[in-house]
């Protein structure tokens, strides 16, 4: 069977990229298709591959302003050869799956989860876009929308990462999907004691909510510290009292000390599924969540974290305390032992069955 797997953009080694690491395992032969790619950027796994890229990558400086050639992507993809293949994968969360297959073939798609940018966050983008980019979301959000939809429908199967993202396809897609977690490589951190500090990992980008922990922890005077980058890094620093540490991108192995070494680690946005957790609690340490999204099926209340309702700072300081109050009941093995069930292999045997099933 020759198999292509299309995935929006190979520029980074996070969550999506991890999920082509793994079907690259499971499907050794396989061609990936995608609009940038930076061979810099991506495991040995992945750059043994084929991978073919659209047009995007030879536009000026895609590798790092690819975002603005969204509008173009759609188009892109229906230029892909993909006449002589049996089997599709897309991996969508940007543009992917909206690629031309032959009558015979299948085209399954694993979604991260729904462009947010032109659905739900849609709001939120637009207002801390520039005036520019501002315009040009309410002249193209509306196509992109569109043409969104239609190639929904050209999917045979869809693969949710997690029930909440099952969800936004029937409601967006109006189809189902099956839910397979994505693979997380939980047996490469390990369980520590815990220092005096919590932590905040990820970028430093409006929907994750970075700013909520800073103004939580201005306000109790704990000592927090902030591992990621991105556009609020100057404003979030601006604000930040002298409690709060700002290291910036770290490695792995920095990353698997702070994750095993803090408190807890704060999570105060609304995530798909939300990767960075499972590893913090496979390091054996607690989360602090805001109640919705990913995180409901990942931490489990009392047991590897709690959950605080309001994205105020007050709800999320109130969290903090309450999770003081338990930290003597919380068992770091045993937190780090629930994490096993989004392991590799659980993710390579889950997809498989998917595939078989239909």
């Amino acid at each position: 069977m020759k198999i292509a797997i299309i995935h929006y953009w190979l520029i980074k080694m996070r969550g999506g990229e991890k999920v082509i690491e793994a079907l690259c395992e499971m499907f050794p032969d396989a061609d990936i298709y995608t609009h940038v790619y930076d061979p810099s950027t991506v495991s040995s796994t992945i750059a043994s591959h084929k991978i073919i890229t659209s047009f995007i990558a030879r536009l000026p400086f895609a590798k790092t302003l690819y975002s603005i050639y969204l509008p173009l992507m759609p188009f892109a993809l229906r230029r892909f050869d993909l006449s002589d293949y049996d089997l599709v994968i897309s991996s969508e969360s940007g543009p992917a799956k909206g690629v031309q297959v032959n009558a015979q073939c299948r085209h399954i798609c694993y979604c991260h989860t729904p462009m947010r940018y032109i659905w739900d966050l849609y709001d939120v983008y637009l207002k801390h876009a520039g005036v520019i980019t501002g315009f040009f979301m309410r002249l193209v959000v509306p196509l992109l929308r569109r043409w969104d939809l239609k190639t929904a429908a050209g999917v045979d199967v869809f693969i949710a990462n997690s029930e909440f993202v099952r969800n936004r396809i029937i409601n967006i897609y109006g189809r189902d999907a099956h839910v397979v977690y994505p693979p997380v490589a939980v047996e490469d951190f390990s369980v520590a004691d815990a220092d005096d500090f919590y932590l905040y990992a990820g970028e430093l980008t409006q929907y994750k909510m970075p700013q909520l922990a800073i103004e939580a922890f201005n306000q109790s005077g704990k000592k927090l510290v902030v591992i990621g980058d991105g556009e609020l890094k100057g404003k979030l620093k601006q604000d930040a009292s002298n409690n709060i540490a700002f290291l910036g991108r770290q490695s792995l192995d920095s990353l698997r000390y702070y994750f095993s070494h803090c408190k807890a680690l704060i999570f105060p946005g609304i995530e798909d599924f939300g990767i960075v957790p499972v590893e913090v609690m496979a390091s054996g340490r607690p989360i602090v969540a805001y109640r919705d999204g990913g995180a409901l099926e990942t931490v489990i209340e009392g047991r590897t974290g709690v959950f605080f309702d309001e994205q105020s700072p007050e709800s999320l300081n109130m969290a903090v305390d309450r999770l003081e109050a338990l930290m003597p009941y919380f068992d770091p093995a045993l937190i780090s032992a629930e994490m096993k069930k989004f392991s590799k292999s659980r993710f390579k045997r889950e997809f498989s069955s998917c595939i078989a099933l239909q």
